[in-house]
């Protein structure tokens, strides 16, 4: 998998879902049990994100926050010629 986030962007999911963990844990439980389960799934989403630095989301549309990707690929571009 390629990166496709940059550091801004990472960061900003890993806060997203710390929010949401703790929403599902200290507030949706009161609202209903299916609010949590769906807090918690897409805050397990958005730290594999922030991790891996990898979303099928971006790929599919063609997004790229990532920085240090374009400047290896104008790197490359630049030795061939």
């Amino acid at each position: 998998m390629k990166k496709n986030l940059g550091k801004i962007d990472r960061i900003i999911r890993f806060i997203l879902s710390l929010i949401l963990i703790y929403l599902g844990y200290f507030i949706l439980p009161n609202y209903g049990i299916v609010f949590s389960i769906v807090s918690y799934i897409l805050a397990i989403a958005l730290i594999f994100n922030a991790l891996s630095g990898y979303c099928g989301l971006y790929r599919l549309l063609g997004i790229n926050t990532n920085k240090t990707c374009d400047l290896e690929k104008n790197k490359k571009d630049n030795k061939e010629n």
